[in-house]
């Protein structure tokens, strides 16, 4: 009895270690990298106005996964040669402590809405944070976004592992 035992062992082994068929259809396109990165460039600005409700949209080119969140910084100047990119939500505050206005922005798996609100927002003081706004949207993912200081762009960046010439420039 062992021996058929071991004789049908050996010939399972070789039928199952022998078994070869057609290779299979490719996958779906992997998610390269570990993050994503969209700016507009000038002259593609964004304006925040009552035309558009002090809102604006941009639509990722491709779906961005479940387990993918959004980081949004906007261009806030430079400061010894540096570019600084302000980290969002970002609210701003009369001199008596009271809120003036805020960015936010909201994200779906297909588009972000980067809107501004507060108390008068069409006043001509506001313009410099109305119009011609720049904007960079990185998608990472989530448990990418928990272990790295997301307030940080350059940290954001750098362990993500992306650089400058990685930047996607969005075309409105």
């Amino acid at each position: 009895m062992k021996k058929i035992l071991t004789l049908f062992a050996v010939i399972g082994l070789i039928a199952f270690s022998s078994c070869e068929g057609p290779e299979g259809p490719p996958g779906p396109p992997g998610y390269d990298g570990i993050g994503t990165v969209y700016e507009n460039v000038p002259p593609n600005y964004y304006n925040f106005t009552t035309g558009n409700n002090f809102r604006v949209r941009y639509v990722f080119p491709q779906r961005i996964l479940d387990s993918d969140v959004v980081l949004v910084y906007r261009f806030g100047g430079v400061d010894s040669g540096r570019d600084v990119w302000e980290f969002l939500p970002e609210t701003h505050y009369f001199e008596d402590g009271t809120r003036d206005f805020s960015f936010d922005f909201t994200f779906s798996d297909s588009f972000v809405d980067i809107y501004l609100n507060g108390n008068n927002l069409t006043d001509p003081e506001l313009d410099q944070y109305r119009l011609n706004q720049i904007f960079r949207i990185v998608v990472v993912p989530a448990d990418f976004a928990k272990s790295v200081n997301k307030a940080n762009y350059l940290e954001v960046m750098k362990a993500a592992n992306l650089s400058e010439s990685q930047i996607q420039k969005i075309k409105l």
